[in-house]
Parts: structure tokens; sequence; C-alpha cells
């Protein structure tokens, strides 16, 4: 019997390539787990059978990942990919979450979140198909066996928290060719310089101001006069970037943006300007198959 490997290095940043007995025996890669078609055998002879069983099982869309702290951008450069291009964003589906909360001004059931009462999505914990999480206080949960539904019927678009988003990651990467991009609030270079000796200040409670400030905008916009409860959650989910941030490094690629969901710099005119035109740039070129010199690699933990 003989055994077939596809192979692909650390965190999937490679097309896989198929292997026997620990050698390379397809002429190229497999590109994006699509159509073996025409792919022939690095000694000349043909492997059909091999190619149509593989065509089948690799016929899979990409998983693309977006995520980031709360408010750090990652709604509003959704809608700028899907306003300005969208002929590439017609192609994604979105993987819906299921959420425990209660939806923000705009949001739709269905669309943004499934909105359940935590003792239903508490309940998906007894099924093997589902990741629940608790996440700045909000019990989320997926549904893997939906994401590999639309998985096998194209690219599939997630854009969420860091927790998710690695379990995510976890468990269709060795499925399908996983995209993962990450939304920070701060260049690696600031945070380098503010972690630096002479700086002498603490970058969690930084980065928790940061956050602070522009949740309270984003709150303030959606709703005018806030509640006990709103600023409540403000601060649990500031308090919480610095631990996502934290996880940036696990992702292929990390994109600094400062204009977050308080910013006007994505709708205020007719095109993004600021940090919020780069960073769109900067994601549409990735979802393209394109680097772009915007974004940055965090190949490994540097946040102390």
């Amino acid at each position: 019997m003989l055994t077939f490997l596809v192979q692909r290095p650390r965190r999937c940043r490679s097309n896989p390539v198929l292997l026997y007995s620990g050698t390379p025996i397809l002429s190229r890669p497999v590109l994006a787990f699509g159509s073996l078609a025409g792919a022939t055998s690095t000694d000349g002879k043909s492997r059909t059978c091999i190619v149509e069983y593989l065509s089948s099982l690799l016929a899979m869309g990409r998983l693309i990942i977006l995520s980031g702290p709360s408010c750090v951008g990652k709604g509003p450069l959704h809608t700028a990919f899907r306003n300005f291009y969208p002929e590439h964003a017609a192609k994604l589906r979105k993987l819906v979450l299921y959420n425990c909360r209660s939806p923000r001004p705009g949001e739709i059931d269905g669309k943004d979140y499934h909105f359940r009462s935590r003792e239903e999505i508490l309940r998906f914990r007894e099924k093997e198909n589902f990741i629940v999480l608790d996440v700045r206080g909000d019990l989320q949960a997926v549904d893997l066996n939906d994401a590999e539904r639309a998985l096998a019927a194209g690219d599939l678009f997630f854009e969420g928290n860091p927790f998710a988003s690695w379990q995510l990651q976890k468990a269709f990467a060795s499925k399908v060719t996983v995209l993962s991009i990450f939304l920070t609030p701060l260049s690696r270079e600031e945070i380098e310089f503010l972690q630096s000796q002479e700086r002498s200040l603490s970058l969690a409670d930084f980065l928790t101001d940061v956050m602070r400030r522009k949740l309270l905008r984003r709150t303030q916009r959606q709703k005018n006069i806030l509640s006990l409860k709103d600023l409540e959650n403000i601060e649990r989910r500031a308090a919480s970037a610095y631990t996502e941030l934290k996880e940036a490094w696990k992702f292929e690629y990390v994109i600094p943006n400062h204009d977050g969901e308080d910013s006007e710099n994505w709708d205020a005119f007719y095109y993004p300007v600021g940090d919020a035109r780069k960073t769109l740039f900067a994601f549409a070129d990735l979802v393209g198959g394109k680097v772009s010199p915007l974004v940055e690699k965090w190949d490994e933990p540097f946040i102390v």
C-alpha cells in the first residue's frame, strides 16, 4: 500500500507539496488547494489516480482570518473592502459566530452574529463540532461544520477576536490554506520604543488607555449617552487589548493601523484617508495574493 502525504510548512505560509516517502513527486506545488489538473510527477510518469483523488480531497477554499483587539478597525476595514473591492469581496463568504451579547446599533442577526442567549451557547459545549469561548465577558461559539461546508464551496472570511481566530487556525491548518492577518493599533517599532528601558512605562497601561479612548469615541458615536454597563464593557475590552496583542505573532501578517473604529477616516469622505487607506490597500493586496510593504511579520513573541 502506497502512502502519500500533503505537507505544508508551519502555520501554512506556503503552498502544500505532494510527497511520497518524504520525496517530492510533483513537478510543481499544489496551488492553494485548487485543481491538480496537469500536474506531473518528477519522474515523468503519470499518477492519474493520485491527481484525481487529491483533486477531490483538496478542492477547498482559503480560510481568510482578520483579527485584532476590539475597536482596532476590523469592521470598517471589511466594509471598505466590500465597497471598493466588490469583485474580490463577493468571493468571500463570511463565517458568522454565535454571540450572547445584544446587537449594537446597525448590527443584524445572522449577518454580524447569530445573537443567542448565554444559556443556549453554553449548551453548544456538549457538541463536538462547536468551539465555545468566553471572550471579553461575551460567550461566543463557532460552528466548525458550517465553516467546513463553506470552505468546500470557496473562500471563507472570518473577522473576530484573536482567541477564536487561533482556534480556527488550529482546526483547519491541516485541511486548507489559511491566510491569517492581525490588525494592531501599534506598529512593532512603536511597541519596541515604548518597551525600551529609558521609557519606564507600562505597555499594558499605555495600550489600555489608547484602546479606552477609541472605545469611548466609538460608543459615543453609536449611543451619545453612555450607561454604566457601557462604561464597564469599554473598560473590559480596553484591558483585554494587551493580552490580545501578545497573540499577534501567531498570525502570518500584521498590519499596523491607528485609524480604529472611532476614526472618521474610514467613511467621512469618498475614499478612506490616513492609516485607513493604507490598511485597506495592505489588506486587499494580501487577499489578492500580494504582500504589501505596509505589512509586518512578527515571527516570535517580543511583547513583555
